[in-house]
């Protein structure tokens, strides 16, 4: 039987992007959507720099046909730039790391005295905000969506806690945390941390890793490019050596 990897993308295009990766890495995917989004309706306010950190917030205010007029449009990565162009708006600005330390390194010699919008989900990271803020920036933050767990979430959990699990690709912190309540409510969250402790376990970026190792979780995998594919293929890799 091929081995079992879980993967926790929103229930859209992006899981089956991620079955689709899976597959033709030659491992069985668990899909175990982590997070449904729930659009506020809100756009950004007019500013000097408007920074997007997600695919999902450049396709929100597409759709809500905000005008980005004279500002300076920064995406935090490839996807989300590609999103923002895809529907007419020129980004302006991209980091190196496409992370929220990557944007503060990006923008921190460019904002001092200017104004930053950021635009995002309710759960961004303080890293950023606070960051731009101790450049001089003027930040405001607006919320264009909330993540919140699926109420069907949990498959995942309940085959890590048997035992079943091969490997996991966590994309958030959040995912991390929605995976270890989905476990509480099935009453096997001391379970499910054993078993993800014995299979390998991947994970976007050095915040996502804190919040893992903080609640038990071993991390065996932190890609360099804070990307899917890249989290998915060097998971993967590992797992093979493992066998």
């Amino acid at each position: 039987m091929s081995a079992r990897v879980a993967v926790f993308r929103p229930d859209d295009e992006r899981i089956e992007t991620a079955r689709s990766l899976l597959r033709d890495l030659g491992v069985d995917p668990v899909a175990d959507p982590m997070l449904a989004v729930e659009p506020t309706g809100a756009t950004p306010r007019d500013a000097e720099y408007v920074v997007f950190t997600s695919k999902t917030g450049a396709e929100l205010v597409a759709e809500a046909g905000w005008d980005s007029g004279d500002a300076t449009v920064v995406a935090i990565g490839p996807r989300t730039a590609q999103a923002l162009e895809s529907a007419g708006y020129a980004v302006d600005l991209l980091p190196e790391e496409y992370s929220s330390t990557g944007l503060v390194d990006l923008l921190s010699d460019r904002a001092a005295g200017a104004s930053v919008e950021v635009a995002r989900s309710d759960h961004g990271s303080a890293v950023l905000l606070d960051g731009l803020r101790d450049a001089g920036a003027s930040v405001h933050e607006t919320v264009l969506y909330r993540l919140t767990r699926p109420d069907d979430a949990g498959e995942s959990a309940a085959i890590a806690a048997e035992g079943d699990l091969d490997a996991a690709c966590f994309t958030s912190s959040l995912t991390v945390e929605h995976f270890l309540d989905a476990a509480a409510e099935r009453g096997v969250r001391d379970a499910a941390i054993r078993g993800l402790n014995e299979a390998v376990v991947g994970v976007i970026g050095e915040p996502t890793r804190e919040t893992a190792e903080s609640l038990g979780i071993d991390v065996d995998v932190v890609p360099a490019e804070a990307t899917f594919e890249a989290l998915a293929r060097e998971t993967v890799a590992r797992l093979r050596e493992t066998q």
